[in-house]
């Protein structure tokens, strides 16, 4: 009887069990609180928001200040994309997600940003900071400089990478204002975060955004984030025609739920923007000038002197002052008019004297050799006079360059406008023009001159963008 009694206690107890898990799970899942803010790219403008202003975690939003900081630091020049950083054990031993780092070996310093923006590895974030700051902490203070300075003020950071811990908060309207300023104020990095996957060095790493990248239309960034304490939180932009619109969500229940909670807002966005609206770009950030040692580096404005204190005297000397010394002479003030005009009198007769005789010794030229022939045109010899049929206006402008072949005219499109905006320089004045071809569409730039169409290239190819020339045609 007690065997018997045995199986059905069991099979009670594995429902239970069973119930229990889809009952709590779910609730633990949605713990998180929720909120969203979604604006108008070009013009900063609220076009919704829910709770945007309560200070919750962030997750691996944070690698965009830590994004945000390495390309200022590049741009400052206090540290290169090829520069060999060293990953330290503190570096190696974040928990996943990561690259795989190892302790002690070295790796480009681009790699790290490409890990960080697109696997959002936790040891490539940690590495980031620590080659710019040389710590955690220290990173962490210019995290802080730096959020205030953009006007995030509901934001504490703690750490690189967005690993739960107490006082690592931030917002959602703080994060869509990060967003913002990474698209305007560094272009020339943001495709980045538009990459399905890119080299991180030691291997192929892969989007975490590649969800909502391939399946909304104009999606081309920004930052996921998923912790227990986070939920599901998602910084996104989205591109059509003219009009751009960043949408943030935390708290999201899943990976599927956020995103599709994104794509109805960006939709919203789209529908209340604007079609057209002037490009208002966010202020480039001011750092206050403090000397508590948690500003960073400091910076030191360069203004007009207002006043000039006189420099103090040597000890152990007394002024001279130049007013004591009283000149004494017995000159009469007629006589220096006197010497005054028998000067000038001497000078204008010594000037005519010097000119005479300058003329008399001057060097008479030499009559021509009678004998001397002189070269003219042959009197049989007509010059027929030349006749201009066309100018041309082109400047030799019959050069372009290439950045790819693609699978639809619309991507075409966002990788011209994407590479006009990332080399402004050298692309200035050129025509952006996509053509069919059989393969696909290609994205071109026409209208340059072979000098300029060899500069544009390289320096695209510099920056690890395809690129090749394309000449005239024969």
């Amino acid at each position: 009887m007690q065997v018997r009694h045995a199986r059905p206690a069991r099979l009670g107890l594995f429902i239970f069990l069973a119930v229990w898990m889809l009952v709590i799970v779910p609730l633990s899942a949605a713990a998180a609180p929720y909120a969203a803010h979604v604006i108008d790219a070009r013009t900063g403008e609220v076009l919704h928001s829910r709770n945007a202003d309560t200070r919750l975690h962030p997750a691996s939003l944070t690698k965009m200040m830590t994004l945000y900081i390495a390309f200022e630091a590049v741009q400052r020049g206090e540290i290169s994309l090829d520069t060999k950083v060293k990953i330290s054990r503190n570096a190696a031993s974040e928990p996943p997600s990561k690259l795989g780092l190892r302790s002690g070996q070295t790796i480009a310093f681009r790699y790290l940003i490409r890990a960080a923006a697109v696997k959002s590895a936790n040891d490539a974030a940690t590495a980031i900071g620590e080659a710019i700051e040389g710590s955690e902490a220290a990173f962490a203070r210019r995290m802080n400089r730096t959020a205030k300075a953009l006007g995030m003020t509901r934001t504490t950071f703690k750490n690189m990478h967005g690993l739960t811990e107490s006082g690592h908060m931030s917002t959602a309207r703080d994060m869509t204002e990060l967003g913002r300023h990474l698209l305007y104020d560094y272009p020339q990095y943001y495709n980045l975060f538009s990459r399905t996957s890119t080299d991180a060095g030691v291997r192929q790493v892969s989007n975490t955004n590649r969800r909502l990248l391939a399946a909304y239309k104009g999606a081309d960034g920004i930052k996921t984030g998923y912790t227990r304490a986070a939920g599901f939180n998602l910084v996104a932009s989205a591109e059509r025609g003219h009009e751009r619109v960043i949408a943030t969500v935390f708290g999201g229940t899943s990976t599927t739920a956020r995103n599709a909670r994104v794509a109805e807002l960006l939709d919203m966005g789209f529908r209340r923007a604007p079609s057209r609206a002037p490009i208002n770009k966010p202020d480039a950030p001011v750092y206050a000038n403090v000397d508590d040692g948690a500003a960073g580096k400091t910076i030191r404005l360069m203004t007009a002197v207002k006043s000039s204190k006189r420099p103090v005297l040597r000890p152990g000397t007394a002024p001279v002052l130049m007013a004591a010394v009283v000149p004494t002479t017995t000159v009469l003030p007629e006589d220096i008019t006197t010497a005054l005009v028998e000067a000038q009198q001497t000078t204008a007769a010594e000037d005519t004297q010097t000119a005479l005789a300058v003329a008399a010794t001057s060097i008479r030229p030499e009559v021509r050799p009678a004998s001397l022939v002189m070269a003219s045109a042959p009197a049989e010899k007509t010059l027929e006079p030349e006749v201009v049929t066309r100018l041309s206006t082109s400047g030799g402008r019959h050069w372009g360059i290439n950045v790819g072949r693609y699978p639809s005219k619309y991507k075409a499109e966002r990788v011209l406008l994407t590479t006009a905006l990332t080399e402004m320089a050298s692309l200035d004045g050129s025509l952006r023009k996509v053509v069919r071809r059989p393969q696909g569409f290609d994205a071109n730039f026409l209208g340059m001159t072979r000098d300029s169409a060899d500069l544009a290239c390289r320096r695209l190819q510099a920056r690890n963008i395809s690129c090749f020339m394309i000449g005239p045609p024969s």
